[in-house]
């Protein structure tokens, strides 16, 4: 299913001229060596484009005889055809000659008589090279490209005059030739493809590498690989193991490398890169990527303005003027040793991953202070739940399994809220030695989505978790989060400026084994009320305090996991009430000033 999807995109992004049609395959050149008909070199023009402070190469459609062309060997028998890196044009290196002469032997394989005036002109100045090194000094020795020529990574085809094309190989003949390229077998293993079902096609042995997942190896690595005794079965050896038809295999990769170049199509969560696409080109498509990445530096209310749009898709069922019953394909790849491991892999319709997305935003409000976002991406949610707030450091599965949750419309993933739990407990000073906000906005935001998904799913005797303060919500770790954050409340404004206090020593504690603490930290609170300069004030912290009380009977011996979150929210919501924005303040808060008045 996944190689059928990306190869039915390939198809559709051939048709517009984004990928490279069978034969081909879209990459950089950086060079261009100008010869005359006897092959001798006369310019050099450089086509590498500026990007910022750097050069980039031209990306062209440049012909692919195998896979090579992402990927070299160690024989030196390898060269791609009329065109390659400098080591192989020029014969640097340990393998120079066996590089060159490959060049030379690829060039006779593919045209032998049939050569055109410019591909015999790139074949002497080739052979004149193999026979005497000093043909290449015009180039190598060259003031201001020779050192990036010795260099031998840089790529390099031709243009030869007085032939009506640019380069060698936009030649009739070359393009001729490359026709079906695809189909050619170089075995005589053929079979049916399990990707398009066709028969007797010849069959590929070993599939093309994929580039660009994050952690996997640099020269790229394979989704459907057999390069071991063990993984093979019935005698079958290397992909014959898994059938697919050298066409099906070169577009098939064609396509997730396009995407994972893409970006607009590609995002990088935890250690998963995510690509994704449609049926047929879409809005959803183009923004789908502005739900879950941080909005950019210089435009932050980009994301937000795409998240407005999905809320009032719902009402149309569909996004934009897009078909909500178009297919949407999300894929998530993630390295593992030579290989790459399928994170994710998802397939719905348009609607149905625009309303669970839109839920998903839903689940997340909650009320916060005037400078935070409306919205929370995705990466910044991960980073909150992640050690020292690095999204890499983040639990393998985790980035793969929340993203599922999410356009599944499922409940979160457990993972999530213990993650987001031991953040809260460790989270006490930062790197300056200052006391850090444990329960952040996004935090509690995360806790409250994940309990209230789980509820709606699997619990519906617990009431759900409002957006603001709710004194009679029913669950105990609720009432003792708000008991602990009134408590510390307090302690602030009898003793400011403490360097420890009761939230840095006891929020463990209080949170996991309530009744080790709170006894203590009541009679505590006498003191500090004795302590407030306003009496007001403080018959007021008495009387809230009174009233969370009369929500308990005693002090529990430990909380689970989810009433632990439920504690957090408590402490979350009671303590957003202490400050409230000025044109909605909270009843704790009403009550406070009522009293020192």
């Amino acid at each position: 299913m996944i190689l059928q999807a990306l190869k039915e995109y390939y198809d559709r992004k051939v048709v517009d001229g984004s990928i490279a049609r069978d034969g081909w395959i879209r990459g950089g050149l950086d060079f261009l060596l100008v010869l005359d008909l006897d092959g001798k070199l006369l310019n050099i023009n450089d086509l590498r484009e500026s990007n910022g402070r750097k050069k980039v190469p031209r990306l062209l459609n440049l012909p692919n005889i195998g896979k090579q062309a992402l990927k070299h060997t160690n024989s030196g028998k390898d060269a791609n055809l009329l065109w390659d890196n400098a080591s192989f044009v020029f014969g640097l290196g340990d393998k120079g000659q066996l590089r060159l002469q490959s060049m030379i032997s690829t060039i006779d394989n593919w045209f032998g008589e049939q050569s055109d005036p410019g591909i015999k002109a790139v074949h002497a100045f080739l052979t004149k090279g193999l026979k005497d090194r000093n043909h290449f000094n015009l180039a190598l020795e060259h003031p201001e490209y020779g050192e990036t020529f010795m260099e031998g990574s840089v790529k390099i085809s031709f243009r030869v005059l007085e032939t009506n094309y640019n380069v060698v190989f936009d030649s009739p003949v070359v393009v001729k030739t490359l026709v079906g390229v695809g189909n050619s077998s170089n075995t005589e293993k053929d079979g049916i493809c399990l990707v398009t079902g066709e028969q007797n096609v010849p069959i590929e042995m070993t599939h093309s590498v994929i580039k660009g997942v994050w952690g996997a190896q640099s020269s790229g690595a394979c989704i459907v690989s057999f390069n071991n005794d063990t993984f093979n079965s019935y005698g079958k050896t290397q992909c014959l193991n898994a059938p697919v038809s050298k066409t099906a295999a070169s577009q098939y990769s064609k396509a997730v490398n396009f995407l994972l170049d893409s970006t607009s199509q590609r995002m990088q969560v935890g250690n998963t890169s995510v690509v994704f696409w449609s049926e047929r080109r879409s809005s959803f498509e183009s923004d789908f990527s502005f739900f879950f990445n941080e909005p950019e530096k210089d435009n932050p209310d980009s994301g937000t303005q795409k998240i407005r749009v999905l809320f009032e898709s719902v009402k149309t069922g569909a996004y934009m003027e897009d078909n909500g019953e178009q297919r949407f394909y999300v894929l998530g790849l993630a390295p593992n040793a030579a290989r790459i491991a399928i994170r994710l892999w998802k397939v719905g319709t348009i609607s149905e991953f625009a309303d669970n997305i839109r839920r998903h935003f839903e689940d997340l409000r909650i009320i916060k202070p005037d400078y935070e976002p409306e919205f929370y991406s995705i990466w910044k949610l991960l980073a909150n739940v992640s050690s020292q707030d690095d999204i890499g450091n983040l639990p393998p599965k985790l980035a793969g399994d929340y993203i599922r949750a999410i356009l599944e419309g499922f409940p979160y993933p457990t993972t999530v809220l213990q993650a987001v739990l031991g953040r809260i407990r460790c989270d006490v000073k930062d790197m300056k030695g200052k006391p850090k906000d444990r329960i952040n906005s996004v935090r509690a935001a995360i806790i409250k989505s994940y309990l209230n998904r789980y509820q709606h799913f699997y619990d519906k005797k617990h009431k759900e978790l409002t957006m603001a303060l709710d004194i009679n919500q029913p669950s105990v770790g609720y009432q003792l989060g708000r008991l602990f954050a009134t408590l510390a409340k307090i302690q602030d404004e009898a003793q400011p400026g403490i360097n420890a206090t009761i939230r840095e020593r006891f929020y463990g504690a209080a949170c996991a084994s309530p009744v080790t603490v709170f006894a203590n930290l009541l009679k505590l609170m006498k003191h500090h009320l004795a302590k407030l300069p306003n009496k007001g004030r403080a018959i007021t912290f008495d009387r809230l305090v009174g009233e969370i009380m009369s929500h308990l009977s005693d002090f529990p011996a430990h909380l689970d996991l989810h009433e632990q979150g439920r504690f957090a929210i408590g402490y979350y919501h009671q303590w957003q009430d202490f400050f409230p924005k000025s044109n909605a303040k909270g009843t704790s808060e009403k009550t406070l000033e009522a009293g020192a008045n």
